[in-house]
């Protein structure tokens, strides 16, 4: 599974790519309201940290204004990937977008005939909200679950990209149903290293070595 980040902190982008658990970064309007910063400048910032993947968000709701939107995002950087909305005029423009050879992440998808329209118009992700299906109490997971089989059953290049991750949970169940990315915010990314007994076996450890009064190297 690949790990893309959500968020426009370029200090949570650097420190996790540092530590090479990072294949790319999603963006939003709301992130970048949060950074506070412009989002050509914030967005060349991270593409410049990162390699992979970057999806930058149109802000338009009609096709011939995503298309002047995506024109602009797409001179950022080589890395940009167009963020379009699972709209009829998103998905025109996702079909337009990836004729052209740009990487497209249609995002706020919460149906698999959604996904499937996405699929159909060339996607490179597709951005299920797991979170928010959870939120009005239906399984999110069951929608990740159903797109792979969908996609699976037709041969669709387009790589199911699991959103709205609220815990590490939602990140282990989206794995083994077979998602293709999962784009975590920072904080839930970091706590998929920790378990009560690594820290309880790590704090074991180290006491017994102190007592062997040795040192390595």
């Amino acid at each position: 599974m690949k790990f893309f980040v959500d968020t426009a902190d370029v200090k949570d982008i650097r420190e996790l790519n540092e530590l090479g658990l990072l294949d790319g970064v999603t963006t939003n309007p709301s992130l970048i309201l949060k950074s506070g910063r412009n989002i050509a400048e914030v967005t060349k910032e991270i593409c410049d940290i990162v390699e992979g993947p970057v999806s930058a968000e149109v802000a338009a709701t009609e096709y011939a204004e995503m298309m002047k939107e995506a024109a602009v995002l797409s001179k950022i950087a080589d890395n940009i990937c167009i963020k379009v909305p699972l709209t009829l005029d998103g998905l025109k423009a996702c079909r337009a977008l990836t004729s052209e050879g740009r990487m497209v992440n249609v995002t706020l998808c919460f149906s698999a005939n959604q996904a499937l329209l996405a699929a159909k118009a060339g996607a490179t992700f597709i951005s299920p909200f797991i979170g928010r299906l959870d939120d009005m109490g239906v399984d999110g997971m069951e929608l990740i679950a159903e797109i792979r089989h969908i996609y699976d059953n037709y041969g669709f290049d387009t790589e199911i990209l699991a959103a709205s991750i609220r815990s590490t949970e939602h990140v282990k169940r989206a794995a083994m149903i077979g998602a293709d990315v999962a784009t975590i915010p920072p904080a839930t990314l970091k706590a998929l290293v920790k378990h009560p007994l690594t820290d309880k076996g790590l704090e074991m450890f180290l006491s017994d070595w102190a007592k062997t009064g040795q040192k390595i190297g």
